[in-house]
């Protein structure tokens, strides 16, 4: 188990209905336990993945040149250590013809996909409020981009066949269905006749998505949402209502963005195959140049789901979270981003680069992850790394 207090883990009662936080490794009372043979595959997630003009700018070696990997150089063994990366993709890559711009239309370098490709994601989310920024040729520029890298997608499709066909993906034999959805486009219209360009949280065609997941075989149905209200640290009602309804339908995981800051992670129970539902309701933004507390953290979502051939069941068996930090500024390579995890943030020796605000604001920003995490947990046994001032 990781050092407690760079990560903590949501270990899951027998009863399912509350679990708990320990800052330790999980121990089990004296009771007799069946033994069963058991495969589990263990997925990260992260929040947004953002692309405002100064990161690209950032991050370009020559004219139309660029390299986002050292973003990820100190988080890449969170991801090394998992079976399976999921992420946000929020912004397009429409190509260079159609000028690479940031808020509030997305247009980003091919690279920063391709880059994501090469440090570690297997599966990006491509529903929510900016896949339409640059209408439906960058709808299909980035899924082209995504399919040249061997990245799996889902939530923008470039014919009706591409979105009917429900992602199973087997992963160390154990069949995960992914499903994602946004709140709307930011106003920007899809073509008549294209639904399909992008899908829309509509409970009816939810509905019919996972039964086509159940009628696939899907051991595990993971929901993408872009939902919410920005910078809200709460769900909202509508947040709550379509996760209700879609846990019915028999989601057995439902993954969240879109607010741009953290949300809670709440245990429900299951009506689908797995024996409870885990909520994310929003994993905040893992890269953005939105620098703002709150807004500037992020965290690795790390869950382990289980199939036991004895029983014929599915268990979400653990939950770790790893608070992040984006930090912006000058380092030796020049001008950067990078992505933190929490270990710096208690380091004998924090990086030369880090100024004193920074140093400050990556403490604020891993206690706020781990108060938000927290917050909906029972008997917990969790204390602040650092005081806010």
């Amino acid at each position: 188990m990781k050092n407690s207090l760079l990560s903590f883990s949501f270990i899951l009662l027998t009863s399912f209905s509350t679990f708990q936080i320990f800052s330790g490794s999980y121990y089990s009372e004296s009771k007799p336990i069946t033994v069963d043979s058991a495969t589990t595959v263990k997925l990260s997630f992260v929040g947004d993945l953002m692309c405002h003009s100064v990161q690209y700018q950032y991050a370009r070696i020559e004219k139309d040149s660029f390299d986002f990997t050292g973003v990820y150089r100190f988080v890449k063994k969170y991801f090394d250590e998992s079976d399976f990366v999921l992420g946000n993709l929020e912004t397009v890559t429409a190509g260079k013809s159609k000028n690479y711009s940031g808020y509030p239309f997305f247009n980003s370098p091919n690279q920063f996909v391709s880059d994501l490709k090469t440090v570690g994601f297997d599966f990006l989310f491509t529903s929510n409020n900016h896949s339409l920024d640059r209408g439906e040729i960058g709808v299909i520029k980035t899924i082209e981009n995504l399919t040249a890298n061997n990245l799996h997608y889902t939530g923008t499709h470039s014919s009706s066949n591409d979105r009917d066909s429900v992602r199973i993906i087997n992963i160390k034999g154990i069949n995960f269905a992914f499903l994602s959805y946004s709140y709307g486009t930011n106003g920007n219209p899809i073509p008549k006749g294209k639904s399909f360009l992008i899908n829309l949280i509509d409970e009816k065609l939810i509905e019919i998505d996972i039964e086509l997941a159940k009628a696939k075989n899907a051991d595990c149905i993971i929901v993408y949402f872009h939902f919410g209200e920005e910078y809200q640290r709460e769900p909202n009602l509508f947040q709550r209502e379509i996760v209700n309804k879609t846990i019915s339908f028999g989601a057995d995981m439902i993954i969240g963005s879109h607010p741009h800051v953290i949300q809670p992670v709440q245990i429900y129970p299951s009506k689908g195959k797995i024996d409870s539902v885990l909520v994310a309701f929003s994993l905040g933004n893992f890269i953005s140049n939105q620098r703002w507390r709150y807004s500037d953290a992020g965290v690795i979502l790390q869950v382990e789901v289980s199939k036991f051939t004895a029983k014929d069941s599915i268990s979400l068996s653990k939950v770790d979270f790893i608070p992040t930090y984006v930090f912006k500024g000058n380092t030796e390579r020049g001008r950067e981003y990078i992505i933190f995890p929490s270990e710096i943030a208690i380091a004998d020796s924090l990086p030369y680069f880090f100024t004193s605000e920074d140093k400050k604001n990556a403490r604020i920003a891993f206690n706020d992850t781990y108060n938000i995490m927290s917050k909906y947990s029972n008997k917990v046994n969790l204390r602040k790394l650092f005081s806010d001032k």
